[in-house]
């Protein structure tokens, strides 16, 4: 049976705190997005989502990309990039029109789109996003496709996605400057929904909690959109310095510890299991020797160490939970999707539900053939989902030649009453 041929090439930078990942995806003439080649380096040049020192980062980009290159045998020229930094602000704009009874013709969805674009205000900020979600027909009936039907009002609802402009331009920047165009820039909790949740569950009504190294962005979707955004800067590397702290050994020791002894959940035999640690200026702990001001003779119990990993996780959990109630996700939704390289740790998922009184699931990223083990797993989700936004090109107002039209923007009591009518539809 031939092999589906390839009709257009995705590629996907995902630029974190922890690593710098790369994807290039093919999609085929089925309709499919396989994928053709990955690569992975330590990103050194990122603090908390933002740009902290350009060479390095620079660098990074350019070898990831050219070790998924070698992967797939081609070269690449243009790339979609996250941007995960805590200063992304999440919108929503309703604009109507007066129908008079007619029938909707184009030209009346893109008057009204046009019109939606001049009523977005971003104060200051770079708009990264501002995706017509939602049309409406009198006020009342939601419709995802309006041509040709009857109304006496037509509206929309966009999605706005705000972020100051300097980081922006800084990642900008570090990617061009490893030859490589940016075909847009990309909010990670729009990508890793994406990947993660299911139609359905934006619908409804699903809390996304993307644990990344250094900033845990927690994102609220209902009605098909997402409705809040909060950023926490803390992560999963805050674990891994806690770890090295305690226990006065190297971070890149912490993190081997973290991933391989690291549990989330308490176990009556972890007072009991017992693991070798080395201090900070040896391969090995000598004889008698404490690596740290909890450790004795070069071993730690695996109950400190789960001790310490908790009370972390208690701290960012709490912080995830104001940020839920602060966007009113009781009203809103029943489950969270936690995701992210901190979603890696065994038992993460059962002390969150225990943390946030939520059903929590583990968050893994879907739609992509041919995703290699290593790179299927939640860590991974936001590059999985730079590449879906990529080969779905969503429509963006951005684009539009602005025309002068009258803005009617409805306040925002109204269109959050109006999506928990829709919702409760649904049920």
């Amino acid at each position: 049976m031939p092999q589906p041929k390839v009709e257009k090439l995705i590629t996907a930078v995902d630029i974190g705190s922890w690593k710098v990942s790369a994807l290039i995806a093919g999609r085929t003439d089925t309709g499919e997005l396989a994928i053709l080649g990955t690569g992975q380096r330590e990103s050194r040049g990122v603090r908390r989502g933002f740009i902290a020192d350009m060479e390095r980062t620079e660098l990074a980009v350019r070898e990831t990309v050219e070790q998924a290159e070698r992967v797939a045998g081609t070269n690449i020229e243009d790339v979609w990039v996250s941007f995960s930094g805590g200063s992304l602000v999440s919108d929503v704009v309703t604009v109507e029109r007066d129908m008079g009874g007619y029938r909707v013709e184009q030209a009346d969805i893109d008057d009204l789109l046009t019109t939606g674009q001049q009523g977005i205000d971003p104060d200051g900020r770079i708009v990264l996003h501002a995706q017509p979600t939602c049309f409406t027909i009198n006020g009342k009936v939601p419709v995802k496709k309006p041509l040709g039907m009857h109304a006496d009002l037509l509206g929309v609802d966009i999605h706005v996605v705000l972020a100051d402009g300097a980081p922006l331009a800084n990642l900008d920047l570090c990617v061009r400057g490893a030859y490589l165009n940016v075909n847009s820039i990309v909010a990670s909790p729009i990508a890793t929904g994406l990947a993660c949740l299911s139609e359905e569950e934006r619908d409804l009504g699903v809390a996304l909690v993307e644990m990344g190294a250094g900033v845990t962005n927690v994102s609220l979707y209902a009605g098909g959109m997402l409705v809040g955004l909060h950023s926490i800067p803390m992560g999963a590397s805050d674990i891994t310095d806690d770890i090295a702290s305690a226990f006065g050994i190297r971070r890149s020791q912490a993190e081997r510890i973290k991933c391989f002894y690291g549990s989330a959940m308490q176990n009556p035999r972890d007072f009991r299991e017992m693991i070798e640690i080395a201090p900070p200026h040896g391969d090995a702990a000598a004889s008698g020797q404490a690596a740290g001001p909890n450790a004795e003779g070069g071993k730690i119990t695996r109950a400190a160490l789960v001790g310490v990993i908790c009370e972390r996780l208690n701290q960012i959990m709490t912080e995830v939970n104001a940020a839920l109630a602060g966007m009113g996700f009781h009203s809103t939704g029943r489950q969270v999707v936690l995701t992210g390289g901190g979603a890696e740790m065994k038992g993460v998922a059962d002390y969150a539900q225990g943390a946030l009184g939520r059903a929590v699931r583990i968050g893994r990223p879907r739609g992509l053939s041919a995703m290699p083990e290593a790179h299927s797993g939640p860590a991974f989700a936001t590059l999985a989902g730079l590449a879906l936004y990529g080969a779905s090109n969503p429509v963006d107002l951005r684009t539009m030649a602005p025309a002068p039209q009258t803005v009617h923007r409805l306040s925002t009591p109204m269109w959050w009453q109006r999506m928990i009518r829709a919702i409760k539809t649904n049920y």
